[in-house]
């Protein structure tokens, strides 16, 4: 409570001092409108030697070679602004001598000047107010943590630092001691956030951490910027000294960040070695070098100084949430809506260019293609979120936003108890959503209260959990709320602490949502499997027999099973002895009997091999070498059947298998018998290999033939070919049934089981 205290007692001297010197600093800004005309002294005159605002000085017929007599009504010798440099840098009105001896009165206005009013009065000022509101938001919304202090002296610096440089510019005094002070100020808060930051995430520091040392430079900046004022002859030489010193912090603050980010590779530095790096980039290498070492610039500081504006509001998308440098999501989808948008507004000024170039200038040109460009920037922003307000459609950059969703579908769905399921719901949302504070809340309805739970001190209001709706998520006070199943006795509801310093985003919401509604569909079946398995334990603990829904899906499962050995019977064996009696009966009724041991040869034949396929019928149901003999020898038995009736060269190898389940040795039997049947009626093949090999705790089959190949998935849908019923037989153990063939092209099989797997109880399916 006292920290609090003295926190929010630093905060409003701070404001204040902001406030001060940044209405003062915008005062001067907006008093006269900054020129900048270059002059130099020939002949006691000063004549103008060069001009920045060149459109604007044509447009005024001002040009190089005019004498300027007079400045706001003062003789040009008595200009202040001429201690310190040959300029004349702000003025509201400048009397002009032409080299013809006209005289030309000018009086400026803010407007005349599009540049100066856009970069040192109308951005400049949005940027102080914006700073303003976000230090407020920041301070009553992140409960004055150390981090979030930090935050707010770093913004209200460079904001000061970006306000002063165009006062400074001007040689106001107090422009120049605050713009000095505030730009090597803001990167030792940096780098004071920076140490701050990196205990914040456990990594090490990999710099001094007396930090406090370095808060010597912005009063060594003050004190030289006092000096400049006194001595305006020194100004260039101080400056320089100001610009080298903040070059060098920027040094320091880069070889930390780049250390660290190769030394752990987090991706936290990453995105902030970028954040920093970047925006610095221009002001570094096109105002701040070049002005040490050549005395010039490539962009003025007020442009370049642009860029920097991005670090601060590159932290606060991370201190909103308090989960620091998570802004990756919105540096994504801003480099992909700046590529739409550049293309088309590339396009737009080409086609503005053609259609009335000669009616616009180039300044107008500029304006209405930034203008366009930053326009179609926040719409896809704005698109986006309606996107997902009325549509939930979310683009994210966490590709496995969706993978994440499978993964924790997968992990809850395999328990087969109500309390093991929502311990690891909670488990998988406490590490997706990187919180601590995760359990589920029972509500009782019976009993009007809510069920315990040891260690967890939050207290829901019962009012609220009467109101919430399935799937809906409620934040309240310290804690999110997130309906998750109903019944006649229980409402529950997933409970998320947050303390206030948590906010969920909408892609995190969204999972969130989609998971709520597979758990509680996930509940729901847990609750029936849970039933059933209660009522087999007190079926067997009083020993009544199977169950009567049990009993009756088994009969109809027999039946269908004698229904269709019953069809094949009729239509084949059946039919081959009521054509043996007939012909038996005629011979009996024959009166001609000559031929009669001729005929009666015949028949027996008939009879021979209707009673060699019935045999075969009886072997497919039950082989009798499989209990006698072995696995080994009936398939060495069913393989010469084959080889007996093919057109084809069967090339086979059987492993002597070692199997402790029984079950297997008929699976397998099984296996062989389809694979060759469908090789003897479908391949037309000219070669056929079948192999079954050892494996470690298994077996491996693998089927290959030369012939005419299929669609696999025509056969699969049309269930033909046995491959449904070799799947489901696999599948029954576990096992794994890969197939690969096209027309024409031959088919390949591999089926992979190993024993000791959770396979299903086959007693029911081996027939």
């Amino acid at each position: 409570m006292e920290l609090r205290k003295l926190r929010s007692k630093l905060f409003w001297p701070a404001i204040i001092l902001y406030l001060i010197i940044g209405f003062y600093l915008n005062y001067v800004n907006y008093s006269e409108p900054y020129i900048q005309i270059g002059v130099e002294e020939e002949n006691d005159k000063w004549v103008i030697s060069q001009l920045y605002y060149k459109d604007w000085a044509e447009g005024q017929n001002i040009s190089v070679g005019d004498e300027i007599l007079t400045v706001d009504h003062e003789p040009i010798n008595e200009l202040n602004q001429l201690r310190y440099k040959s300029k004349i840098l702000s003025a509201n009105e400048i009397t002009i001598l032409k080299p013809d001896g006209d005289l030309i009165n000018i009086h400026i206005k803010h407007l005349d000047i599009p540049q100066q009013f856009i970069y040192v009065l109308i951005i400049p000022a949005c940027y102080y107010l914006l700073t303003l509101f976000i230090a407020f938001y920041l301070h009553f919304k992140q409960r004055n943590t150390k981090l979030a202090d930090l935050l707010i002296l770093f913004m209200l610096t460079v904001s000061l630092a970006y306000v002063s440089s165009g006062v400074s510019g001007r040689m106001d005094t107090i422009g120049i001691i605050a713009n000095r002070s505030s730009m090597l100020l803001c990167l030792v808060i940096l780098l004071h956030f920076l140490r701050n930051y990196y205990s914040f995430v456990k990594t090490n520091w990999v710099f001094t951490n007396n930090i406090k040392l370095f808060y010597i430079l912005p009063f060594i900046a003050f004190v030289l910027g006092c000096m400049g004022t006194i001595y305006p002859a020194s100004n260039d030489i101080l400056s320089n000294v100001i610009l080298a010193i903040f070059f060098i912090l920027l040094v320091i603050i880069l070889s930390i960040l780049l250390i660290s980010y190769f030394k752990y590779s987090s991706p936290q530095l990453k995105i902030l070695l970028n954040s920093i790096l970047i925006p610095f980039l221009p002001f570094l290498f096109l105002y701040a070098l070049p002005k040490i070492f050549f005395h010039t610039y490539i962009l003025s500081s007020e442009i370049s100084s642009l860029f920097l504006l991005l670090i601060p509001f590159s932290f606060i998308f991370t201190q909103l949430a308090e989960r620091l440098f998570d802004i990756e999501y919105h540096i994504t989808r801003l480099r992909y809506y700046v590529i739409f948008s550049l293309i088309f507004t590339v396009w737009f000024t080409v086609g503005l260019y053609f259609i009335a170039g000669r009616y616009l200038t180039m300044t107008v040109m500029s304006g209405v293609s930034f203008f366009t460009f930053s326009s179609l920037v926040i719409l896809f922003y704005v698109k986006e979120k309606v996107d997902y307000r009325k549509r939930k459609i979310l683009f994210s950059t966490k590709g496995d936003y969706i993978h994440q969703l499978y993964t924790a579908v997968d992990k809850i769905g395999k328990t087969i108890k109500i309390d093991e399921l929502l311990e690891k719901f909670a488990y998988e949302v406490s590490m997706h959503l990187e919180l601590e504070d995760v359990f589920v809340l029972t509500y009782n309805y019976d009993k009007n209260e809510f069920i315990p739970i040891a260690g967890e001190s939050i207290t829901i209001d019962p009012d609220i959990m009467e109101d919430i709706r399935l799937g809906e998520i409620r934040k309240i006070d310290k804690v999110y709320i997130a309906f998750l199943h109903q019944d006649a006795h229980f409402k529950r509801a997933l409970v998320l602490g947050h303390n206030n310093t948590i906010h969920l985003k909408d892609e995190e919401l969204l999972w969130l949502e989609l998971l709520l509604l597979y758990v509680n569909n996930f509940i729901e079946n847990t609750k029936m499997v849970e039933e059933l398995l209660e009522e087999l334990k007190h079926m067997k603990q009083a020993d009544d027999g199977q169950l009567p829904w049990l009993n009756k899906l088994l009969w109809l499962r027999f039946e269908e099973e004698k229904y269709q050995l019953a069809q094949e019977l009729h239509d084949t064996n059946l039919q081959e002895q009521l054509h043996i009696a007939r012909e038996v009966d005629v011979l009996v009724n024959a009166k001609n009997t000559t031929d009669i041991q001729e005929k009666l040869a015949k028949i027996h034949k008939q009879m021979v091999a209707s009673l060699h396929e019935l045999r075969t019928y009886c072997e497919n149901l039950k082989p009798p070498l499989l209990d006698t003999l072995g696995l080994n020898a009936a398939l060495e038995k069913l393989i010469r059947k084959v080889q007996e009736r093919a057109n084809f060269v069967l090339i086979y190898t059987i492993d002597r298998l070692y199997l402790e389940d029984e079950r297997m040795n008929l699976m397998i039997y099984r296996l062989f018998q389809e694979l060759l049947n469908n090789a003897l009626k479908h391949s037309y093949a000219a070669s056929v290999e079948i192999h079954l090999k050892e494996m470690n705790d298994g077996f491996e089959i693998i089927y290959k033939d030369d012939g005419v190949g299929c669609n696999v998935e025509d056969i699969i849908v049309a269930e033909s070919m046995g491959i449904q019923g070799m799947q489901e037989r696999v599948k029954a153990f576990n096992g794994q049934f890969t197939i690969d063939s096209n027309i024409n092209e031959g088919m390949f099989i591999r089926i992979m089981v190993k024993e000791g797997s959770e396979t299903l109880d086959y007693d029911a399916h081996s027939g």
